[in-house]
């Protein structure tokens, strides 16, 4: 179970940088099996990515796991026993993780990867923080980007040739969200700004706040 879940106490006050938040998750309890799993949830197009991959260096090269990766086009949101299957399982008996990914392009699982049972393994992407992952999660942290932004930002990324793309996912996302929301459930909201970011303690904890920066 979830060390960082606890409904008899709320998560630590936000840390003041990605150092100290990479120290906060080294210390927490291990969530599966010897590994701290680490959820990174929010809209699509709100920087959830990024974060992990400042995050992951901060922890001196955590693996980081993409729910991308095992997505596809007929499955936007049926994943869960993937991930149950291919990394929750073999992670909760100290075993590394293999997993199948998916080429977006050609329409296939194509290739594979392994994710060692490191010590963080961060969990980076929209519903990173749903119903059937949250037990085995040892913090859930939340891109705090309003849905309209992040998906602005996402299309401007992606280009006019996924805009039909994007209108599906639009749609499948709010389906997602409105049946099984991550957001209450996160110990931390991470806000894009100008400086970096800044942390805010998530709707299980209480309302403090402290800026975190990171510049490259």
């Amino acid at each position: 179970m979830s060390g960082s879940f606890d409904a008899s106490s709320g998560p630590p006050p936000a840390p003041r940088d990605l150092a100290g938040l990479a120290r906060l998750l080294r210390g927490l309890p291990p969530s599966c099996g010897p590994v701290r799993l680490v959820g990174i949830d929010g809209h699509a197009g709100s920087g959830k990515s990024t974060l992990a991959g400042r995050l992951a260096k901060a922890l001196g090269g955590a693996p980081v796991l993409h729910l991308d990766d095992l997505a596809d086009h007929d499955a936007l949101f049926d994943w869960a026993g993937r991930v149950l299957d291919q990394v929750i399982a073999p992670f909760s008996r100290g075993e590394p993780a293999r997993h199948r990914i998916y080429d977006w392009e050609h329409r296939v699982f194509d290739r594979a990867r392994t994710l060692p049972p490191a010590p963080v393994v961060l969990v980076e992407g929209v519903g990173a923080g749903r119903r059937a992952l949250r037990p085995h999660l040892a913090h859930l942290l939340w891109t705090d980007l309003p849905r309209e932004e992040a998906w602005a930002r996402g299309r401007r990324r992606d280009g006019p040739r996924l805009a039909d793309f994007w209108d599906g996912w639009e749609r499948a996302e709010n389906r997602h969200f409105a049946a099984d929301p991550s957001r209450p459930h996160c110990d931390h909201l991470v806000r894009p700004c100008p400086e970096g970011y800044l942390v805010l303690s998530g709707p299980r904890g209480a309302d403090d706040d402290t800026p975190l920066v990171h510049r490259e």
